[in-house]
């Protein structure tokens, strides 16, 4: 039973971070679907909804710390989370490092045609002019 304004307190502070922190473990769950299932629309609004979610729960961990600290189970959960997030952006980074790989020996010419990383043209100039 709780006897103290402290424990009382830690207890409503706990609940308060539940369900940011809940909403952020669902986000993920669905952005692993998604990527799982090769849905490149679902894995964008996955994408877009674990951003929030993150965004709120960062919010919500914040002001808890700054009210008095975060209790450690759920500090814990959220360090999982954090790492989830991780290995997420580590494994979309290896599938498209490999997608570029595959579209450069598929399409060897594409690079030397468009705009380079700058913004800049990177086709040769072949001189003359186009009239109308």
């Amino acid at each position: 039973m709780l006897t103290t304004a402290a424990e009382m307190h830690a207890l409503q502070r706990a609940t308060e971070l539940e369900a940011p922190l809940q909403a952020l473990e669902q986000r993920l769950a669905a952005l692993g679907a998604a990527l799982a299932a090769s849905d490149a629309g679902a894995v964008e609004s996955a994408a877009s909804d674990l951003h929030r979610a993150l965004a709120q729960a960062v919010e919500h961990f914040a002001r808890a710390a700054r009210e008095g600290g975060v209790p450690m189970p759920l500090r814990q959960r959220l360090a999982v989370a954090s790492g989830q997030v991780a290995a997420q952006r580590e494994a979309l980074a290896r599938a498209t490092a490999a997608l570029d790989r595959a579209i450069d020996v598929l399409l060897p010419n594409l690079g030397t045609g468009g705009y380079g990383a700058a913004g800049a043209s990177t086709r040769a100039s072949q001189g003359g002019s186009l009239l109308a």
